[in-house]
């Protein structure tokens, strides 16, 4: 496509170069540039973009656009835009023609439940017959593909990418986590969503956002945007979440539907019994009631589905296809995920990494719990520091033995994350540190008893391990499977 087309809908301050050349492609990464790529100079957490324009033009690329008004070759168009990060997204659509609005296109965003969340709805969706395809931070499918995912958001050429080949691969539907990194950086900018829902938000990536409020307007950037194109846009919000209440009461361009166990939710369950085998309730909707039986275990989970009822609901899909679907969904991938034993306990995998998740999740398996809850986990490195001392303060408060351990340490020292998670263990928690994940796992299975259960937790579905400057190969599942 030319440059000069795709420019009509890129905002930008001034063009100086050969503006009629070819574009073939549009990355933000210059290790990801071909002969005749439009080049996105987008700034990360630690590196401008700019300093990567050089590689970018030598690797091919024949336009620039970048927040620097400078001219970086004759041979090269360079675009000044005010903010690279919203070019990027804007270029990326126009480059594949604006994919999403071919597609019923549902957005989920909050703290926890999202992946869960965009699984049920995928569900629904395919029964419904609107083939769909799935963003996660599990997975991304594209009709018959299933690429595991690299990032929950992809960056915003990435994203079209994907959406037009979903276009192209004969889907009608897409249900696509939307993270607040995604919404702070604007990979998602041009996306027209039919239906965006809000899960909850709780104490998490306080490293990036800083504060709770910052973290809560990146949320907010996906209902801001809901209702500015052709579609007629749902918000599907939590409002047993204080901080959903919040933005069912806020003005904004699309239909607002609240969902939640409280009364006054337009889509709330009642009679809700919670069991080892899962959940029976009674769904209240604008569109009818119905008995749900779902075989996830867990209170959240009658969230999740309480969520994906009242989005799938809002689009028209009759209640009779939602919970038929919601009663066959037995597992998502590294959530609250079993691995049977034979042995007389129980093991589960989850990916609970914040205090609030970790909390729900040892609370569900103390209901089944006979004998000992056990928990292994960790926190990660080069994130949110705040959270960690909390999540020692659930696992002395909920579990009967803790073992603390790796995660993903990055560029820190294990110890002293586990330092600071042990600081808000107490001092009557029963506990040893295991530094070592594989250990760590061999030493819980090795003491664990007939009706005890035994949780890892907070990689969940991750088939690594990330240290300072390496990967290595870790599924917790597989290492659990190893050594029973």
């Amino acid at each position: 496509m030319k440059l000069e087309s795709l420019l009509k809908d890129v905002r930008h301050l001034s063009v100086i170069g050969p503006r009629d050349c070819e574009v073939s492609g549009v990355a933000c990464d210059s290790r990801q540039v071909r002969t005749g790529y439009a080049f996105v100079a987008v700034s990360g957490t630690e590196k401008e973009g700019w300093l990567f324009v050089k590689d970018a033009v030598e690797r091919g690329a024949r336009a620039v656009l970048s927040e620097r008004d400078e001219l970086i070759s004759r041979d090269v168009c360079h675009v000044h835009v005010q903010d690279s990060r919203l070019a990027a997204a804007e270029l990326s659509c126009a480059f594949y023609n604006r994919p999403a609005d071919r597609l019923k296109m549902v957005g989920i965003t909050g703290t926890n439940g999202k992946t869960t969340t965009a699984y049920m709805i995928g569900g629904i969706l395919a029964d419904a017959g609107l083939k769909p395809g799935l963003l996660t931070t599990v997975e991304y499918r594209i009709g018959e593909r299933t690429i595991p995912a690299g990032r929950t958001t992809p960056e915003a050429p990435a994203l079209q990418s994907m959406l037009a080949q979903i276009v192209g691969a004969g889907c009608r539907s897409v249900a696509m986590e939307v993270s607040s990194h995604a919404l702070s950086q604007k990979r998602t900018a041009g996306i027209n969503y039919d239906i965006a829902i809000f899960t909850n938000l709780t104490r998490d990536h306080l490293d990036y956002h800083h504060t709770m409020e910052e973290y809560f307007e990146a949320k907010l950037h996906l209902f801001e945007g809901l209702g500015k194109g052709p579609k007629r846009a749902k918000a599907v919000i939590n409002t047993d979440d204080p901080w959903g209440r919040k933005i069912a009461a806020m003005a904004m361009n699309a239909d607002v539907v609240t969902y939640g166990i409280n009364a006054e939710a337009m889509v709330r369950a009642e009679g809700l019994q919670v069991t080892a085998a899962g959940n029976l309730f009674h769904v209240i909707t604008p569109w009818g009631d119905k008995n749900v039986q779902l075989m996830l275990m867990g209170r959240y989970n009658v969230s999740n589905a309480l969520a994906s009822i009242a989005a799938c609901g809002s689009m028209g899909i009759g209640l009779d296809v939602i919970c038929g679907a919601l009663n066959r969904v037995q597992n998502v991938p590294g959530r609250l995920e079993e691995i049977p034993t034979g042995r007389g306990f129980q093991v589960f995998v989850d990916y609970a990494h914040t205090d609030d998740a970790m909390e729900n999740v040892l609370k569900t398996l103390r209901e089944i719990t006979r004998g000992r809850l056990i928990i292994i986990f960790g926190c990660g490195g080069n994130r949110d520091k705040t959270k960690r001392p909390l999540m020692g303060g659930v696992a002395a408060r909920l579990a009967d033995y803790t073992i603390l351990t790796s995660d993903n340490p990055r560029k820190e020292n294990p110890s002293e994350i586990i330092a600071q998670i042990r600081d808000g263990l107490g001092e009557s928690a029963k506990f040893e540190i295991i530094e070592d994940r594989a250990e760590a796992i061999k030493k819980a299975l090795s003491v664990a008893d007939k009706g005890d259960v035994v949780l890892v937790a907070g990689k969940g579905h991750e088939n690594f391990q990330e240290f300072a400057n390496t990967l290595i190969s870790f599924d917790d599942r597989q290492v659990v499977r190893r050594y029973l």
